[in-house]
């Protein structure tokens, strides 16, 4: 091994491998092995993380023979609970903090119209070609006489330390036999900072309408774990790139380019779409938040206009992006629940605080954003702070200036007039009962100016205030109280 991934001076491969396999678990593993005469391998992502000094809690084991009858055995001897799955041919366990999966060794043909493989027995090197990347199809031997001991017949330690994503057969073979494989992919490129091999990024460009035989779920499923990478515009650049985005996601796709109308032009809203993303990345791990980044934008090109003297223009675009989120979140087979609903509000929001910060500061003004954000609003500020993105050194020193003074008048509104998840001292039945009306206009009427003047600064957030100013407004609209 290279040592930049072990101190080879020190230790052979198969030492240095052997200390990272202490957990009782594999001895477990070894001892069951030697006992049955089967060969045993831990394999994958286990086995990658260890070298890249990233923790791991899932054990891919592999044997030559039945992965279920091993587990059985391992199950046994822990006196834990074995979970098979005979139509995969696979089981799990759970140790401790660790989830363990056993497999049978196999290898597998495929269809062209399904990514679901014909499987037979197999070797290790069998299993080992069917891997999807050389990183992923390392394995340690847990017999007993080679316990430790490293098996890597594809370099994939070589492509570990020169950070690229190879494919261990032929990638046309590799990404057609199973499309989803392109999603991983740029997701191992993504969350590893890896680049993809020029012969597979090709592949991708090559193959991409074969995603389309993958289900929507396993696709979203990849690209959400793009987006929870650390810079997700590594990802999605290759997505682009490779026009694999053009067809999973179109609405994005169509983000990018620049139109120029008698000189002048508008920036590129993929790639400002991508820097917002980046932006956010570096507040927040929460998924739905950096999705609002996503779609905070997704309706500019439906709203594109050029007005002679003015330039470019997205009027509205805020107010179509919202529409928008329920189709995408269902083309996407993304949560139609609070999660969708929290993007949408977030997507109709996003301008108000920007404008907020480019011109003077109202109360008014404040306890809307307060009314309308609700509980989202640091999640708010959180995204329009990412939405700065001019490279005008003196604009965004003043932007950011400015959304620290928003920022505190937030806080300072919020804290004398209780905006926030506000609800009206004056209920609905309130004014029915002190007029005897039935539910209708005319109590929609006075709900929403009551509302309005607390909004306005007009009157306090406090009934008896709100009581008195419905009072004379009812008397100008020829209503009396019941009980006066």
């Amino acid at each position: 091994m290279n040592s930049n991934l072990s101190d080879e001076n020190e230790k052979s491969p198969s030492e240095d491998l052997r200390a990272h396999l202490k957990n009782p678990i594999f001895k477990t593993l070894s001892a069951i092995a030697d006992k049955d005469k089967t060969e045993a391998y831990v394999i994958g992502g286990f086995v990658r993380d260890l070298f890249l000094k990233r923790p791991s809690k899932d054990i891919d084991v592999v044997v030559v023979g039945s992965g279920i009858a091993y587990a059985e055995a391992v199950g046994k001897k822990l006196n834990t609970k074995v979970a098979i799955f005979k139509n995969f041919g696979t089981a799990n366990i759970k140790f401790q903090d660790l989830e363990v999966e056993f497999v049978g060794a196999r290898k597998e043909s495929y269809r062209s119209e399904s990514r679901k493989p014909i499987v037979e027995d197999g070797t290790l090197k069998d299993d080992q070609l069917r891997r999807d990347f050389t990183i992923n199809a390392l394995a340690i031997n847990l017999n007993a006489a080679n316990f430790g001991e490293l098996l890597d017949p594809f370099d994939g330690i070589k492509d570990l330390e020169n950070k690229l994503i190879r494919t261990p057969l032929n990638p046309e073979i590799t990404f057609s036999d199973d499309p989803l494989r392109m999603m991983r992919a740029i997701r191992f490129a993504s969350q590893l900072n890896f680049n993809i091999d020029e012969d597979a990024l090709n592949a991708i460009k090559t193959q991409k309408e074969r995603i389309s035989i993958v289900s929507k779920e396993r696709i979203t499923d990849e690209m959400n774990k793009i987006i929870l990478s650390k810079k997700p515009s590594v990802g999605f650049k290759l997505l682009f790139d490779t026009g694999l985005l053009h067809i999973i996601f179109p609405q994005m796709a169509n983000l990018f380019g620049v139109d120029i109308v008698k000189g002048k032009g508008h920036k590129d809203n993929f790639y400002h779409t991508l820097e917002v993303l980046d932006n956010i990345c570096a507040d927040t791990d929460d998924l739905w938040l950096r999705w609002a980044a996503i779609l905070h934008d997704i309706a500019k090109p439906a709203t594109k206009r050029f007005e002679e003297g003015h330039g470019w223009t997205f009027h509205g675009h805020e107010d179509k992006g919202a529409r928008m989120v329920p189709k995408i979140f269902n083309q996407l087979k993304l949560p139609l629940n609070e999660k969708m609903k929290f993007v949408q509000k977030l997507v109709q929001l996003h301008l108000r605080p920007i404008v907020l910060a480019q011109d003077t500061v109202t109360d008014s003004a404040v306890r809307r954003l307060l009314f309308d954000a609700g509980e989202e609003i640091e999640s708010l500020m959180l995204l329009c702070n990412a939405d700065v993105t001019t490279k005008n050194e003196y604009k965004k020193t003043k932007y950011r200036n400015n959304f620290e003074l928003v920022k505190q008048k937030l806080k300072d509104v919020e804290e004398r007039d209780k905006i926030r998840n506000w609800q009206p001292p004056i209920s609905g039945n309130d004014i029915m009962e002190t007029f005897a009306l039935e539910a209708g206009k005319e109590v929609g009427t006075i709900k929403s100016a009551i509302r309005e003047a607390i909004l306005e600064g007009e009157i306090t957030n406090d009934y008896t205030e709100a009581f008195n100013f419905m009072l004379n407004l009812a008397k100008q609209m020829g209503l009396n109280p019941v009980n006066k």
